[in-house]
């Protein structure tokens, strides 16, 4: 009985530090991320285009890296790959500080997003395996609730320290943050060492889609991922070009925006993890699309501190209930083994709509402004709706095809 209940614990030591270690890791990466525009923009005397690059190169290295990651965690040990990862970051974040010229910073950039895919590719992935089966999406949510939180505090806090204290405080700042995980996982032993075991007995119980982990890859990923693709290029526009919106309306506290998502991500995680489990994921990507697209429009119309707010509540609703509804689902489609694959995925979509947000949206707003850059931020998301219901609507009609032809058969 002790053993039940222990396989079906969610909140372990293991989860809580693991956890905690991907808040911190995220939060390195959004407090920088987010100043990077307008430092750029303002040090080098550079154009929106140029500016984009910041996000896109970073971004571009770590998919690259993710994949390669995925390969190497079947000849590495996950604790090498991880901790290196993690040293990578931590050490090109403080470097910032010297970098003379754009193309020294691209350079630190590319490396930056080589440890940062390293990372953010082994702790999910450890959190994966420890997360019951049954309880996938409630565990993603809180999990992700992690990544979330600092998407939303961390641009906030990035941009007040760099405008208080300057950019250099910033990257020391971000630096210590990230060295901060190693005595979380080191001294709170919090890696499972029997991850790998589990994953065996599984697959030799028969428990989960084992025979999927034979496969190279797992077609299921593709939709949801592009999904994710369409939901971060909303987001990038958000890191790449609000603080520069807020100096083109003259609002001092844009900053605020990131508070105020923070507020509604927390309420709205645990409900879309249990929503998921419950119902499936229409159940929550329908509503949370919807929510965005109007964060988006409200946004483009800002010119006060209210409608800021309204824009950001939205956005915490529909951005918060639809990523981890997404990874849940692409974890739930694949093995055990095949999950560092699921993750990787996962991110490596999150970084690609990033960096396609970062041109295309860097490119609109030098033609158009940011107003309107937002609106087709809000196209992008009705794209969403349209592609999901779209394929709902056939998935459920082949479905009815085909239970009307057994019943024929059956006849």
């Amino acid at each position: 009985m002790n053993n039940i209940e222990q396989s079906n614990r969610l909140w372990t030591k293991s989860f809580i530090c693991l956890t905690l270690g991907s808040f911190l890791l995220f939060l390195n990466l959004q407090m920088l991320l987010s100043s990077f525009p307008a430092y750029v923009k303002g040090h080098f005397q550079t154009n929106d285009l140029i500016v984009s690059l910041v996000t896109s190169v970073f971004a571009l290295a770590a998919i690259a890296t993710r994949f390669l990651t995925a390969g190497l965690i079947r000849k590495v040990h996950r604790n090498v790959l991880l901790f290196i990862g993690l040293a990578l970051a931590a050490f090109i974040t403080a470097s910032y500080i010297g970098a003379g010229s754009i193309g020294s910073l691209l350079a630190m950039r590319v490396g930056y997003g080589i440890g940062f895919g390293m990372a953010s590719t082994i702790i999910p992935t450890l959190v994966s395996q420890i997360i019951p089966v049954h309880r996938m999406g409630e565990g993603i949510g809180y999990f992700g609730l992690s990544t979330s939180l600092a998407m939303s505090i961390g641009p906030m806090i990035g941009l007040n320290v760099m405008n208080q204290y300057g950019f250099n405080t910033l990257a020391v700042v971000g630096a210590a943050t990230a060295l901060f995980i190693f005595p979380i996982l080191l001294f709170s032993r919090s890696i499972p060492p029997e991850a790998h075991k589990r994953t065996a007995a599984s697959d030799v119980s028969g428990a989960g889609p084992s025979h999927k982990a034979k496969q190279p890859f797992n077609k299921q990923l593709l939709f949801p991922a592009l999904l994710n693709v369409l939901l971060s290029v909303t987001y990038s526009g958000l890191l790449s070009f609000i603080a520069l919106f807020g100096q083109s309306v003259h609002l001092e506290q844009v900053g605020l925006f990131f508070l105020f998502n923070a507020i509604t991500i927390i309420i709205i995680r645990p409900i879309s993890g249990r929503l998921f489990d419950s119902r499936g994921h229409a159940a929550v990507l329908l509503p949370a699309a919807a929510c965005v697209v109007a964060s988006m429009v409200v946004l483009s119309f800002t010119t006060n501190l209210p409608m800021l707010i309204a824009s950001a509540l939205l956005y915490g609703l529909g951005f918060g209930a639809i990523q981890p509804t997404i990874q849940a689902w692409m974890l739930r489609s694949t093995a055990q083994e095949q999950h560092s694959m699921a993750n990787s995925m996962f991110y490596n979509s999150t970084d690609l709509g990033v960096a396609i947000g970062a041109l295309l949206l860097g490119a609109i707003s030098s033609v158009t402004g940011y107003a309107v850059m937002y609106r087709y931020s809000a196209g992008c998301m009705m794209l969403f709706l349209v592609v999901y219901s779209l394929v709902q609507w056939m998935t459920a009609r082949r479905a009815k095809q085909m239970a009307g032809g057994q019943s024929t058969d059956a006849a």
